[in-house]
């Protein structure tokens, strides 16, 4: 008997295929998802199904939709995508979607991103408990799933989804650039050589340097996670080898994207985010621009320099869509790499804050180290794990330690600090993990505020 309550996090699905689930389970959350969907007012439409290069991709993504089509709702098979692909064709087909992705996790693991239409998220508030709930069910009872009485259909909607970025940023015009993209064998394999490279519909003024971009969900050369600066070490070699301007590293699904300078130095994505909203404001003068609770001081500071209105938000894919919605803002951030577009349809894609770097960089004759200083103010730690079993009672010993520092409990404890000083101490959702961020006016008041911080929590 399957026990869903491990697999189902707070946004999608994700476990390790088969010992914590496999295609019948697949099958049953098919089922739940389309009888959630009849729930909430999207009755009778065809579910989108794409699925990243993992080996078990192909077959969980058809047992779930054998589950969707036994509800008598069809299914669009869009096979080898991004998330941001998916979440392409769910915006601009107006269709509830399902991505088959454990993102960046290794290779034994495998999950599933669902949304409604218009690529609104699917998370524990806006669905996701009941399909968990629906599908457990269906478990428990043991039975076969009913004979699946919809049709499904096959779309291949790579060059649609590129077409539609190239609507938004156009690089045709920008001076030459050597770009170096790491794709770590995942789904940047297959949507860059459509979007930016030899295949683009329109010839773009850009050298592309792949790496691994052959798609090999057991990534043999290194995991598709770029938030490991281990992972970025072939990508900031081959930049500096190729003297490229830019390095892009993408995750396993490329829904996020990190990029490196010409040095080979990693830019962080809190200054990217800035660059991008400064972007976004220019056209979109006084609109407001989301960004989670531990980006860079900076980033507020810079979107209210340039006219906007900067809203925090939680950290968290749907915290930060919700805040999208809840104010039509033009442009959000996470410190993660995620980034999120009005213009495509409040969803993330790190393809479209790639090609924002591109024009940004393209536009102007300075090398990206340059410009990405005018973004970077401070000294940041990055995040930093530290196991401990008792989370609340640590996050609170932390607290009492810090009597006069200015506190926010809006997403774990943050404490702010007379000399512009701050840190973040957070649970983890899913581990017994407390995550440390840390950012000062200089790097020494960031080292010794982090190795304070960090004593006290791993004492």
């Amino acid at each position: 008997m399957s026990d869903l309550s491990r697999i189902v996090k707070a946004y999608d699905v994700r476990g390790t295929v088969p010992e914590q689930w496999d295609e019948r389970v697949a099958g049953a959350l098919g089922v739940a998802f389309a009888q959630m969907l009849d729930g909430v007012g999207e009755p009778g439409q065809a579910v989108l199904i794409g699925h990243d290069m993992r080996a078990s991709g192909p077959g969980l993504a058809a047992a779930f939709a054998t589950g969707v089509r036994a509800e008598g709702r069809p299914v669009i098979e869009i096979g080898l995508a991004s998330t941001d692909m998916v979440y392409y064709a769910s915006g601009s087909l107006g269709l509830p979607g399902a991505m088959f992705t454990a993102s960046h996790n290794p290779a034994q693991y495998n999950g599933i991103k669902l949304c409604h239409a218009g690529a609104r998220p699917v998370g524990q508030d806006s669905g996701l408990a009941e399909v968990r709930d629906r599908a457990q069910a269906l478990l428990d009872k043991d039975e076969p799933l009913g004979e699946p009485i919809a049709p499904t259909q096959r779309r291949d909607l790579l060059p649609d989804y590129a077409a539609h970025l190239r609507t938004l940023v156009d690089l045709s015009g920008i001076r030459p650039l050597t770009v170096v993209v790491d794709a770590g064998n995942g789904m940047g394999g297959h949507t860059v050589p459509s979007v930016l490279g030899d295949a683009a519909l329109a010839a773009l003024p850009l050298r592309i340097v792949p790496l691994y971009f052959e798609l090999d969900g057991t990534f043999p050369n290194h995991e598709a996670n770029p938030l490991d600066p281990a992972n970025l070490v072939d990508l900031q070699r081959a930049v500096v080898a190729h003297g490229a301007d830019i390095g892009l590293a993408f995750d396993g699904d490329a829904d996020r994207c990190f990029v490196v300078d010409e040095r080979g130095e990693p830019v962080s994505p809190s200054a990217i985010t800035a660059l991008v909203a400064a972007r976004e404001l220019a056209k979109h003068p006084g609109a407001t621009v989301i960004h989670n609770l531990i980006t860079s001081s900076a980033v507020p500071e810079i979107i209210r320099e340039h006219g906007g209105e900067p809203v925090v938000a939680r950290v968290g894919h749907s915290f930060i869509k919700a805040e999208m919605a809840r104010t039509n803002a033009v442009f959000g951030g996470e410190h993660s790499a995620h980034y999120y577009f009005r213009d495509f349809w409040f969803a993330d894609t790190g393809m479209l804050a790639a090609m924002h770097t591109l024009a940004a960089l393209g536009e102007q004759p300075l090398p990206l180290s340059t410009l990405a200083a005018e973004y970077e103010r401070y000294a940041a730690s990055g995040e930093i794990n530290s196991t401990v079993a008792d989370q609340a009672a640590k996050v609170a010993e932390v607290r009492a330690a810090y009597p006069d520092a200015e506190a926010d409990e809006m997403d774990g404890l943050t404490l702010r600090f007379a000399d512009g000083a701050w840190f973040n101490l957070r649970a983890s959702n899913t581990e017994p993990l407390l995550r440390l961020n840390v950012e000062a006016p200089t790097a020494e008041r960031m080292a010794a505020l982090r190795d304070e911080v960090l004593d006290r929590v791993r004492r």
